[in-house]
């Protein structure tokens, strides 16, 4: 097994299930480096899927937030044969930068389909966005979860989104037996943008446990 996606529901408020039962011993990257554990998504299996599908048959795709891959693979997985996916992580929170496990196992991941072109850009969102020029097709947006931070992603970067594009925000929704609370940063500026306002040009296209698309007209 490649991956292992969550599985619900949840037993408590600190602990996330997986299909691998062994996986809660070894959640270290480096065991994920070792070969010794598959990589590990923070998504459920049905949120994969839902990534996949919506990213079927698009050719400009940007992941903010990539952690261990996983979520970048569903999107590799369902993009166009000639796509480029661009995943954004400064990869900086290793205790040890120069072994950075976490890195390993996620390059690794995506590395192992083989669909489309993947860029890295090993830096923070908010400079990565400076030189950016292109038009996108999809942009997952999971990067730092405060509320001003997710925000700030959203501004810089929908601008970017082209007509019929999709934005998707990972850990934004409340859902049985889930792990998000009503404090979760995306979860407050969703509700505050989508449920208690709307946002011109935009609207809800799909919800399905904590991720939720949003769809620009066109």
């Amino acid at each position: 097994m490649k991956y292992a996606v969550l599985k619900l529901p949840r037993v408590s408020d600190t602990a996330l299930n997986y299909d691998v039962r062994y996986v809660e011993t070894l959640r270290h990257p480096f065991y994920g480096w070792l070969g010794l554990r598959p990589a590990l998504a923070q998504h459920t299996a049905a949120e994969h899927d839902a990534m996949r599908r919506w990213a079927a048959g698009r050719k400009t795709l940007v992941e903010i937030g990539v952690a261990e891959g996983v979520s970048a693979v569903a999107l590799r997985q369902g993009m166009a044969e000639d796509a480029t996916l661009t995943l954004i992580d400064p990869f900086h929170l290793s205790r040890y930068p120069v072994l950075n496990f976490m890195k390993r196992v996620a390059h690794r991941a995506v590395g192992d389909e083989r669909r489309g072109k993947v860029v890295w850009i090993e830096d923070f969102s908010q400079e990565a966005v400076r030189s950016w020029k292109d038009s996108i097709d999809l942009i997952l947006i999971d990067g730092d979860h405060a509320e001003v931070a997710v925000e700030l992603d959203w501004k810089e970067w929908s601008g970017f989104v082209r007509p019929g594009g999709v934005a998707v925000f990972h850990d934004a929704c409340l859902f049985s037996g889930g792990w998000t609370s009503s404090e979760y940063g995306p979860v407050k500026l969703v509700d505050r943008l989508f449920r208690k306002g709307s946002v011109p040009g935009w609207s809800v296209a799909e919800e399905i446990h904590s991720l939720i698309v949003v769809k620009k007209d066109g």
